[in-house]
């Protein structure tokens, strides 16, 4: 998953940025509506984080001018206000849920699954593919039952296949979902992790559930769903 999060306060910024990257969340963070104006034109976002108060332009302004645009993207407003007048003119602006400060990490990442479920997308809460097992509350991997230990990275990179299982994913697509906006599109980073993750859940003697296809991309499935395509 990958966010877009906008929040003034410099120190609540980097606590929240922080925990949302150990939490396997690929994070854009940004002080100011301006910038994220930007960085919502310029990338794909799973959801957006806005600071009501932000110096330029406030969180509800640029919610407005998100959905004017046409971006569809799941909004959460975080507000020192708790008054009714304030939540109902964010949600009128176009926003899906807000929270108010001071709260909880572990509410806010609630809140964060809660709109992804919202959004249209079916989240189970155990994603499984054959033998494979994942656990997106607890990030908790189980291959044939027992447990795979993945770094926060690895761990994002497989819950994105899984999610799309069965089908091809670009480098390009699991790139713009896994790392933030700092990674460099010309390193080999993914290939390290992909490597990590095939000897990981494919290792021994397990029947191989990740595929490379040449040119296209990435695709994880079940054995029996290959079907002798020829995938590698």
């Amino acid at each position: 998953m990958r966010i877009l999060y906008a929040e003034d306060e410099p120190q609540l910024r980097e606590s929240v940025t922080r925990g949302l990257r150990e939490a396997a969340i690929a994070v854009d963070a940004v002080a100011d509506g301006d910038a994220a104006l930007t960085q919502a034109s310029v990338h794909d976002y799973d959801a957006i984080i806005l600071d009501v108060l932000m110096p330029r332009r406030d969180g509800v302004a640029v919610c407005s001018t998100l959905r004017q645009r046409g971006v569809q993207t799941p909004i959460l407003l975080l507000t020192a206000r708790d008054a009714v007048d304030d939540r109902i003119a964010g949600l009128d602006a176009g926003a899906d849920d807000y929270l108010v400060k001071p709260f909880a990490f572990g509410e806010l990442l609630a809140r964060l699954r809660a709109l992804l479920r919202r959004s249209g997308e079916v989240r189970p809460a155990t994603l499984v593919v054959a033998d494979l097992t994942v656990d997106p509350r607890s990030h908790r991997v189980q291959r044939a039952g027992e447990v795979v230990e993945l770094t926060a990275r690895e761990y994002a990179v497989l819950e994105y296949l899984v999610r799309h299982a069965g089908r091809v994913v670009s480098r390009a697509e699991l790139t713009a979902h896994v790392w933030d906006e700092n990674h460099d599109p010309m390193s080999n980073l993914l290939e390290v992790y992909l490597s990590r993750l095939r000897r990981k859940i494919d290792g021994g003697q397990h029947a191989p559930l990740l595929h490379t296809l040449r040119g296209a991309g990435v695709m994880l499935t079940a054995p029996d769903s290959t079907d002798g395509a020829g995938l590698p």
